[in-house]
């Protein structure tokens, strides 16, 4: 029953009735739909409940595949239709010419469905282990929910925001999906070897299955001589993009202590601290993706969305490591406060923050518990994941409706966890569709939170009086409609918007700003009246900084206001700027990100282009360390204790630095942190290796490769230098006391 997927059954006015000519064996000749394998696929399913070994569950899938593979008639995939627009392709591709001797897993998405993007790491997890070489492609078919998501330049940054690889090519009319009878996002389609279709996987969470099924597909064509080994043409797309300062800035909030910005810049992977005039006072994290606690140069977060700044310490979102981080700027320390790191499946909460599961969130807001006092002892999430509302208490405090809770709670306050456009009294019965933005307007007469709910395409209010759950603007009637969307002015439930993901509330003018992202337009509503109009924007995808009336941005994303009212700070997403909108003069001017000498800006992507490992020299020295235990999950402490010769020192400007290795078990660094640099011989690096929870054997070997540059004590001489640690790890399940760090020393 834990179907978690966009259940949203795409309109397909021509889609027949199931039949039940659908459950037989033997095909009639007719094209190929998904429930044509229900019989056998139901069966399989029951028999993998009662299988205990994995042996057992192996030889059940080979047993189908046999089956499935001996019917008279392949259950044959449709060709993709001709003139399609692809993506990370040097040219279109056919099933029946390119895709001939594959498995192919088709990949049914639309870009702004949370369940999509959770399957994503699984998918590139899936393409670490198997490449086209082994027989193995993943084709993303984009099947748009949207209008907006047809648009061939708004999945190409979708492809880049969300690191996809592999080729994706844009159904934009869904034939292939009405084709195949496909009824929910995600829905991922296994396909053999001649077009043949094999397995259907609805919905999110069956890496598992995927995996054991993709493997077993590969094993058994590979026994009959089927499986081509010839590559695929790949041309990345995120290639041929300039460097830039931001890359799909998400959210940003002000400091209005100081007037500083904070800006999620999600697709580097990092928070920013802007001053007013655009100069970066801080980076935290980045450029690449990790999930590392510790002081801000160690420390890293995954596509971070929400931000939420008071007294020197932001509240992220850290959307895709599912965890709520502290980042304190005057210790300069990360700390996760809620989460444990991996996707949580709980609707209710209650535990402890660090202790409790959660699921993609999207936004957070500070606000004050029943205390009389103001005070910021609540965080409130916009839990996308679980379309719900959370609340994570800083100190003791009360809920509305709730008894007193302990500092660190983490839990539910509104949505049942199903993904409907339901307002009602009660908050535990009412329903979000990813729910992606937070404003709180905690004064009379408003006392509530502001939603921005965007599968719905609405906004909603929460009463922090007693939690009821009211519409605002957007949608329609019928709970379970969230294809209500549009782009009209007007009031309540006649105002149409388009997957809106951002709110701001202004607390002098007593009106609500929404970012109306797939409209690309700013819109202001009027709680009093539900008057919602158009503020700024042309509602092209475009970039122009003017007059409100003249400005364009491009899926904006977030928004706060600044300098005591006069200022609404846009992050305008896929145009990589924050923009700065002039409520007194109407205009839109673009904020100036900069790089001050102490904070660096990587471009987009040259980090990763730039480090190749070097040629180890062939003095370098071999070094074999004694087996560690480890288990999956731990992060291992690697320390560097490098020595120099006497008087000699780093070559400054020379790229110094270690790599890790593990050539044989590359899967042990799809989540790692892959290299970094060696600044300092006095404070040297320490390396932590983040043993995967799933691991494919019980031991591995793992070399950490360093390169050091240094000038001897006079400068006569400088040199490049190398040294390989090689450390066995022997892997067991059961959880050893803490590990002591590995010392790395050598004296050059």
């Amino acid at each position: 029953g834990d179907l978690r997927a966009a259940t949203l059954v795409r309109p397909a006015p021509s889609a027949p009735e199931l039949s039940g000519a659908r459950a037989t064996w033997r095909l009639p000749e007719r094209a190929a739909v998904l429930s044509g394998l229900l019989p056998a696929q139901t069966s399989l399913e029951y028999a993998l409940l009662d299988a205990v070994t994995q042996q057992e569950k192996d030889e059940l899938v080979y047993q189908y595949l046999q089956k499935v593979d001996g019917w008279e008639q392949d259950l044959a995939v449709p060709e993709f239709p001709e003139g399609l627009e692809w993506l990370n392709t040097e040219e279109p591709l056919s099933i029946y010419k390119d895709l001939c001797g594959k498995v192919v897993v088709l990949d049914f998405f639309t870009y702004c469905c949370i369940n999509c993007i959770h399957v994503l790491p699984d998918l590139h997890a899936l393409e670490r282990r198997f490449s086209d070489k082994d027989g193995l492609l993943i084709v993303g078919v984009h099947s748009a929910k949207f209008p907006n998501e047809k648009v061939l330049d708004n999945i190409k940054s979708a492809v880049l925001r969300y690191n996809i690889t592999h080729p994706v090519v844009n159904d934009a009319d869904a034939s292939l999906w009405q084709e195949l009878e496909v009824s929910c996002w995600p829905t991922l389609v296994i396909l053999g070897p001649r077009g043949n279709l094999l397995f259907p996987l609805i919905g999110e969470g069956h890496r598992d299955k995927l995996f054991s099924y993709t493997s077993i597909a590969l094993k058994y064509y590979k026994d009959r001589g089927q499986i081509r080994d010839g590559k695929i043409g790949i041309k990345l797309f995120k290639e041929s993009l300039p460097p830039s300062p931001l890359l799909f800035p998400g959210k940003v909030a002000v400091d209005h202590a100081t007037g500083r910005l904070v800006v999620a810049d999600t697709g580097h992977h990092r928070i920013l601290v802007i001053q007013k005039n655009g100069r970066i006072q801080s980076s935290i994290g980045g450029p690449n993706p990790g999930r590392k606690d510790g002081m801000f140069p160690e420390s890293s977060f995954n596509s971070p969305q929400g931000v939420a700044i008071a007294d020197n310490v932001i509240y992220v979102a850290d959307t895709e490591n599912h965890l709520i981080r502290k980042t304190d700027l005057e210790a300069e320390k990360v700390t996760t406060v809620a989460g444990v790191g991996i996707q949580g499946t709980d609707t209710e909460g209650g535990e402890e923050g660090d202790k409790q599961p959660i699921s993609s969130p999207w936004d957070v807001a500070l606000g004050t518990s029943g205390s009389e006092v103001q005070r910021n002892d609540i965080l409130w999430i916009a839990m996308a994941g679980t379309h719900q509302i959370w609340a994570l208490l800083l100190d003791s405090g009360t809920l509305p409706k709730k008894s007193d809770l302990k500092k660190g709670t983490c839990i539910r306050f509104a949505g049942s966890g199903n993904e409907e456009n339901r307002n009602n009294a009660y908050p535990h019965k009412a329903g979000f569709a990813q729910p992606s933005g937070l404003a709180l307007a905690s004064e009379e007469p408003w006392s509530c939170l502001f939603v921005a709910d965007s599968e719905s395409s609405t906004v909603r209010t929460v009463s922090l009086r007693d939690g009821a759950v009211k519409h605002l603007v957007g949608g329609e009637r019928d709970p379970m409609n969230l294809f209500a969307f549009g782009d009209v002015d007007g009031a309540g439930i006649n105002a149409k918007l388009q997957h809106p993901l951002g709110v701001a509330w202004d607390e002098e003018r007593q009106v609500l700003y929404v970012a109306d992202s797939y409209n690309h337009k700013i819109k202001v509503v009027d709680p009093k009246t539900k008057g919602c109009t158009t503020l700024a924007g042309t509602g092209d995808a475009s970039d122009a900084s003017s007059s409100f009336a003249e400005s364009a941005f491009n899926e904006p994303g977030g928004l706060c206001i600044g300098e005591s009212g006069r200022l609404l700070y846009v992050a305008d997403t896929n145009n990589h700027q924050i923009k700065v909108m002039d409520l007194e003069a109407r205009t839109v001017s673009v904020l100036p990100v900069c790089k001050s000498d102490s904070a660096v800006v990587d471009g987009s992507f040259p980090r990763e282009k730039q480090k190749t490992v070097p040629k180890v020299p062939k003095s370098a020295a071999h070094i074999g360390l004694p087996p560690v235990t480890v288990h999956p999950g731990q992060a291992l402490q690697l320390r560097l204790k490098l020595q120099l010769p006497p008087g000699a020192k780093l070559t400054e400007g020379a790229p110094s630095c270690w790599f890790l290795e593990a050539e044989g078990n590359e899967w042990l660094l799809q989540e790692q942190t892959p290299s970094g640099d060696i600044e300092n011989i006095s404070n040297q690096p320490a390396i932590s290796l983040q043993i995967p929870t799933h691991c494919l054997s019980l031991e591995a070997v793992v070399s950490v490769v360093v390169f050091l540059y240094y000038c001897s004590a006079d400068s006569s001489a400088c040199m490049m230098k190398g040294v390989v640690f090689r450390q066995p790890l022997q892997i067991t399940s059961t959880q050893p006391a803490c590990a002591a760090p590995v010392e790395l020393a050598y004296a050059f």
